[in-house]
């Protein structure tokens, strides 16, 4: 079996993401479904709908804030408490990767659910006044009861004081055990390799933060059937032996830390890429690979904007530094006081 060579693996990634060509309005809602759940802007998104930074011909915030008002994009609870957007067609699918049940429940968490269910929708604030609760006690009972998908937060524009309803008025056709996680996995890893073109159980576990021993299994059931094939320690579509890709046309983006990208590759580049005393604020993807990370603090605004590193050679470094600053510059608004550690003036 020839494998795809493994230069072309970065250049196809790169097409199948809509970095090389940005997507049009005709092919980005399949693209948002294969990279769900979709997230908001790290940081400085608060509030705001999902965005493919770099990856849509048109303003995509705009769009799926009109998708996120017509309740065509769902905001759940999912992976490690982290809140994510999904398209209502795979709502099943994502229950069964993530929902936790409550196998027993605590009286506070019975008093807001009974609550919830026998006057409706609620604020936080009509709970606070109907039980006596305080807000700091009653958040984490809400995300627990939505990790269970025993309640809905209907976000459908950007105001904070939102209205919290039982799961099942909201969704009275979903089907919240109609799969295992087994068998969702075994759905929702196609696309994932279809977008990453290869990966591995480590990929895929950073980015869905299931157990890698769940996506062990689904990929186990996914060679089987012939879905996968195995590729240098990794995994990709059987269909994608031997595609070919366009040659990789020079690049950088700037990456936050909820893009796509960088939450499939978190465990790569996490560790390796802080420093201490400062936040590491977004990463460098050059030509398709990860070679550099801004460092700061974040504040409410442009952020401290201190360093520009990246690890390319010296001269290419130095080649491409306006390039590289000018890119960072459109995700954090500011230039970096320094470029690998040297004053900028």
């Amino acid at each position: 079996m020839n494998q795809m060579e493994n230069q072309a693996i970065p250049a196809l990634r790169m097409e199948r993401q809509c970095l090389m060509r940005q997507a049009s309005s005709a092919v980005y809602d399949a693209l948002f479904r294969d990279m769900q759940p979709g997230y908001n802007v790290y940081w400085n998104g608060f509030g705001d709908p999902p965005s493919l930074m770099h990856r849509a011909n048109f303003d995509d915030l705009e769009y799926n804030r009109r998708r996120q008002a017509d309740h065509a994009l769902l905001k759940l609870r999912l992976g490690g408490g982290n809140l994510g957007w999904i398209v209502p067609a795979d709502l099943e699918l994502f229950a069964g990767l993530y929902r936790k049940p409550l196998a027993n429940p605590t009286p506070a968490q019975t008093t807001i659910l009974t609550l919830i269910e026998r006057q409706g929708p609620m604020t936080i604030q009509q709970i606070k006044e109907e039980t006596g609760f305080l807000v700091k006690e009653i958040t984490p009972i809400l995300h627990r009861l939505q990790e269970a998908f025993s309640i809905y937060e209907d976000q459908y524009d950007g105001e904070w004081d939102r209205g919290w309803y039982r799961f099942g008025d909201m969704f009275p056709d979903a089907n919240t055990e109609r799969f295992t996680r087994i068998e969702a996995l075994t759905t929702i890893l196609p696309r994932f390799a279809y977008r990453c073109v290869q990966f591995d159980t480590k990929m895929a576990k950073s980015y869905y933060k299931l157990p890698e021993k769940d996506i062990k299994a689904a990929i186990a059931l996914l060679l089987a059937d012939g879905t996968l094939a195995e590729a240098d320690g990794g995994y990709m579509l059987k269909t994608d032996i031997g595609v070919t890709a366009e040659a990789m046309r020079p690049s950088v983006f700037v990456i936050h830390k909820n893009d796509f990208l960088y939450r499939a590759h978190e465990h790569l580049l996490k560790e390796p890429w802080k420093r201490a005393g400062f936040e590491t604020l977004y990463y460098v993807l050059v030509d398709g690979e990860f070679h550099g990370a801004a460092y700061g603090k974040f504040r409410y605004g442009p952020p401290d904007f201190d360093d520009l590193a990246v690890d390319l050679p010296e001269a290419e470094a130095e080649a491409r530094r306006d390039e590289i600053i000018k890119a960072v510059k459109r995700l954090s608004c500011n230039a970096p006081e320094k470029y690998n550690g040297k004053a900028l003036i």
